[in-house]
């Protein structure tokens, strides 16, 4: 019987509800697990999960059987459960609607994972917004403004 073999790497970013900076270094490492141990539920293969404290880059390796959108909005939902459940905040943990979805080939995998674990580096340089929209221009995605994350600035 013939196989199905494929070989597809998502990128997902995607920020805190408000682009409030929530994600606080006592517990993030702890919410970043969680949210592999979400994906390898799925049956999908976790590369990394790093982020900042306003927003997350989930790097995947994705089963063809698996819908972008249904992955991420599972992990979205169930992070966020998550954060609640544990009472890291005294208020109600959100993330904001939408997300960016970006693919891969094989060979950028590690220039991929060691861009996602130098996130704090990365922005003491850069803002959110300017990585996001270097990656929608980088990946030739038309957009408007009016359609992106609520930005602080």
């Amino acid at each position: 019987m013939a196989g199905t073999f494929s070989q597809i790497y998502i990128q997902y970013v995607f920020a805190v509800k408000g682009r409030e900076n929530l994600l606080q270094k006592p517990w993030r490492d702890e919410v970043f697990k969680y949210i592999s141990g979400i994906i390898k539920g799925k049956n999908q293969k976790p590369i990394i999960v790093n982020g900042v404290s306003d927003h997350v880059h989930v790097f995947v390796g994705l089963n063809p059987a698996m819908n972008i959108s249904d992955l991420v909005r599972d992990i979205k939902n169930n992070s966020s459960n998550f954060i609640n459940d544990q009472k890291f905040l005294k208020k109600k943990f959100a993330w904001q609607g939408g997300y960016g979805a970006f693919s891969y080939a094989h060979s950028q995998i590690e220039n991929v994972y060691q861009y996602i674990a130098n996130q704090e580096i990365h922005h003491r340089k850069n803002t959110f917004k300017e990585e996001y929209i270097d990656f929608l221009q980088e990946f030739e995605i038309e957009f408007n403004d009016k359609y992106l994350f609520d930005w602080l600035d």
